[in-house]
């Protein structure tokens, strides 16, 4: 498994960074690797909410299906993300901080599948500056929502 954490403070108040997050459409402004995500189900947005993503990654496309698998309101969110090559998580985390702002933490695991596995030692060095990218894009993006 590949894991990569950032934490980060913004000076946009948690409940605003919350309803943010909690859409994973909003993976299209914030994500630098996303090409688009869609909704692909109806109704109230939470637990059991499923997304379609579509990443550039290393020059490809690939396609995955995330379900809001946490909601915690203004604490946690995680959404899981699969297809037949990796399983991929991400989870946000919120405390308010000493700024009045958010002090997110966001963690990625990835768990490769079968003949995959292998690839893992060589792929981990590449997800470092993704999360940098990603981080940053994201730091932005919140910053702007005040």
């Amino acid at each position: 498994m590949i894991t990569v954490e950032r934490r980060f403070d913004v000076g946009t108040p948690v409940r605003v960074v919350f309803a943010y997050l909690s859409d994973f459409t909003n993976t299209n402004s914030w994500d630098p690797g996303t090409v688009r995500t869609t909704r692909t189900d109806t109704g109230q947005l939470g637990v059991g909410s499923t997304f379609h993503n579509v990443s550039q990654f290393r020059g490809r496309q690939t396609e995955l299906d995330y379900e809001l698998t946490r909601l915690e309101p203004n604490r946690h969110l995680t959404f899981t993300g699969r297809n037949s090559t990796v399983t991929a998580v991400d989870d946000l985390s919120f405390a308010p901080s000493a700024t009045d702002g958010t002090l997110v933490t966001y963690r990625s695991h990835f768990t490769f599948h079968g003949v995959y596995r292998l690839a893992e030692p060589f792929l981990r060095r590449g997800f470092e500056p993704i999360a940098d990218d990603t981080v940053q894009q994201l730091a932005e993006v919140l910053r702007s929502l005040h």
